[in-house]
């Protein structure tokens, strides 16, 4: 008895000793790349983030700019981010840590998916902060805070004023906009918890063109309110008058039809039991445009606005967009071609260069003893079931009572992150007990999951897809086990795989599609998760490390192939371009030399001409050094095929695939590729 208890004790040491070992392993894998949208020559590329941040408001306190905006039922909620340039920005703070308004907002007997935080108004005034939001079924919130750090206090107003913008005026009087299309205004009362009555007005006619998720300004003495309208096209209208109480002249469309190209993916058709998909549709146009949104003015003199992309099944996409100032009118857009956004273009001037920075760490070896502030919990977290320091170095998960994933308290989030990503997850199960589910999540609806089952049959490798209703069950081949989902957003799907060893992965079940969906008003998550499933509280898990890989955490996927000799070829046509006797000649594409010409500029020459465009879009040669009208912004679609924007003319290169003529005229690529504007390069013009 006592050679086999000494046995026994050396078998589970050195069965911890080989999990601790593991563990080790996987934290010294972590990556540390992640997407940027500062392209380091001076250019950036949008998305600024190219994860979930919608409704974003932005304001400029001294010298930085701040940000915030909508993060529904996840909590913490309500980011705070700044930045001195309006594309490298670091985190501050959450206004809230907990927003617990009842039981559903803990996931107990009931949901608050698609609902929670959203639509925040961030204003600052005489010293102090303020985040206005709406909350659904509550009325709207407000918080404050002298230091945008924190603390945040919280308080609620009388009124719940939907999707509202608010507005300190000059005179010391402070007013709010908010609705859809009609749209209201009232003054509001001096502690800012009700409408002053006898203000309330509608400003607006339905079809006036005004729309919903207001920005109110004040700027040169006139009063601007900025729109988005999703009635037939999405896009941004603004209302300008010389009296905050109008009348007001509306303008239907300053940003309209920028979606950079993409195809609508895709959308839920119907609810479950089944879930139904509708597969994606090259021929929507403008549904998924840039809209909702405001403007802001740096300290060089320049105006710029950030509005969000609605892409699909990542979620909605923070944009940052040159503003062009005409007839009064604060256009999203350069001034050839108004409403239209580059996805490439030219940082905000700065005093001083500004370094390339990202507002989060997304892998985490969970070392420290708090959580780093990108993740986020499902609902309400209950406090006591989960801890990093009951087994340091590792984030233990406590599984409570719950039907499903979808009601599993205490699931730790992080928005996904596109175009591609791979988030992996080392998982310890040994001290799972009957009914515990544990694993890797993608929450979205329908979700997806690949995780460990404990049962009284033993432990079984799992995995789930909601969409099917599938369930793929195997024997676990071990209790310390990889977990690993392949995401790529561009064709939107997922494969799931497990790995004993953190080299070798093995797929489980099939690909999962991920869809655009607004039950729970978010893009896709990843999510770490243990819950029990049979009504009654179980072990626990610990998740030893997370490590999210991203294969392109750049604007361009491919460098530009400066100092290099390409042929062009239009993707529609496949028809290139070349020099034949001094012309430019449509049909087999020619080398050209591929010249830099700064900040991800960059001029085409054959011999010693360049190809030239003028105002109007002609396109021709010209001798000589190049200038302005020689000159292209060199961007990538969110697919990775080649635009060239000439500077000349703010629109793009194209090969009309029924003409087959060379023109600049394009506004931007078209979803489905019919107009010409994509290209693909190869080095070498061979």
């Amino acid at each position: 008895m006592q050679a086999g208890a000494t046995l026994l004790a050396w078998g589970m040491m050195f069965a911890l000793s080989a999990t601790y070992a593991a563990a080790q392993t996987a934290k010294s894998a972590l990556s540390t790349q992640t997407w940027t949208a500062d392209n380091g020559d001076g250019s950036y590329t949008n998305p600024i983030f190219y994860d979930e941040f919608s409704d974003p408001d932005v304001i400029k306190v001294g010298d930085w700019f701040y940000l915030t905006g909508t993060t529904m039922h996840a909590m913490p909620g309500l980011p705070v981010l700044r930045s001195k340039d309006l594309v490298n920005w670091e985190f501050l703070s959450y206004a809230v840590d907990k927003l617990d308004l009842g039981p559903e907002y803990r996931l107990e007997g009931g949901t608050i998916y698609g609902r929670g935080i959203w639509a925040p108004s961030l204003r600052y005034h005489n010293g102090t902060f303020y985040i206005f939001s709406n909350v659904n079924g509550r009325m709207t919130q407000i918080f404050t805070a002298t230091d945008p750090r924190g603390p945040w206090t919280h308080r609620e107003m009388k009124r719940s004023l939907h999707d509202l913008s608010v507005l300190f005026d000059d005179d010391g009087k402070v007013y709010a906009v908010w609705d859809y299309q009609d749209m209201h205004i009232a003054q509001l009362n001096p502690d800012l918890t009700d409408i002053v009555p006898g203000t309330e007005k509608v400003l607006f006619a339905k079809d006036a063109g005004m729309g919903e998720g207001a920005h109110f300004y004040k700027l040169d003495g006139k009063y601007y309110i900025l729109s988005a309208n999703y009635a037939g096209q999405m896009r941004m209208s603004a209302a300008r008058a010389d009296s905050v109480f109008g009348p007001y002249e509306v303008n239907r469309s300053i940003s309209q039809g920028e979606d950079f190209g993409l195809v609508r993916g895709y959308r839920l058709n119907g609810k479950p039991p089944p879930f139904v998909l509708s597969p994606p549709d090259p021929s929507v146009r403008e549904s998924l445009s840039l809209h909702q949104g405001g403007i802001v003015q740096t300290d060089q003199g320049e105006w710029w606005g950030m509005s969000m992309l609605d892409a699909n099944s990542i979620g909605r996409l923070v944009n940052l967009s040159p503003i062009t100032w005409k007839d009064g009118w604060p256009y999203f857009g350069l001034p050839g071609n108004l409403g239209r956004t580059p996805r490439s273009w030219q940082k905000p001037k700065t005093a001083m260069p500004q370094p390339v920075a990202v507002p989060f760490e997304r892998s985490d070896s969970f070392d420290a003893t708090t959580l780093k502030p990108l993740w986020q919990w499902n609902h309400v977290p209950v406090d006591g079931q989960w801890s990093l320091t009951e087994r340091p170095g590792a984030l233990r998960l406590h599984a409570l009572p719950a039907k499903s994933f979808w009601e599993a308290p205490n699931s730790l989030t992080q928005r996904a992150v596109g175009p591609e990503s791979q988030p992996t997850v080392t998982l310890d199960a040994a001290n799972l007990k009957d009914g515990d589910v544990a694993g890797l999540a993608l929450l979205n609806y329908p979700y997806a999951w690949i995780g460990l089952e404990k049962s009284a049959e033993g432990l079984a490798l799992s995995f789930y897809d909601q969409t099917k209703d599938k369930h793929v069950r195997v024997k676990a081949p071990a209790s310390y086990i990889y977990l690993r989902a392949d995401c790529d957003f561009m064709t939107e799907t997922a494969r799931f795989s497990y790995s004993v060893d953190g080299k070798t992965y093995v797929p489980l079940g099939d690909p999962f599609i991920m869809a655009f969906q607004l039950t729970t008003f978010q893009g896709v998550r990843y999510a770490l998760f243990n819950y029990n499933g049979t009504d009654k509280p179980g072990g626990y898990a610990d998740f030893d490390a997370f490590n999210l890989y991203q294969a392109h955490p750049h604007g361009t996927m491919t460098p530009v192939p400066y100092a290099k000799k390409i042929a062009l070829t239009s993707l529609k046509s496949g028809k290139g371009f070349s020099v034949v006797g001094g012309q430019l000649k449509v049909g087999a594409p020619g080398g050209f030399d591929v010249i830099n010409r700064q900040t991800g500029r960059v001029a085409l020459r054959a011999g010693d001409q360049f190809v030239s465009v003028d105002k109007a879009g002609r396109v021709t040669l010209k001798n000589g050094a190049p200038g302005t009208n020689e000159t292209f912004q060199w961007i990538e679609t969110l697919t990775g095929e080649l635009t060239l924007m000439s500077l000349a003319s703010d629109r793009f290169l194209r090969i009309d695939p029924t003409t087959l003529s060379l023109t600049a005229d394009s506004p931007g690529p078209l979803p489905d590729g019919s107009d010409g504007v994509r290209f693909s390069w190869r080095a070498d013009g061979r």
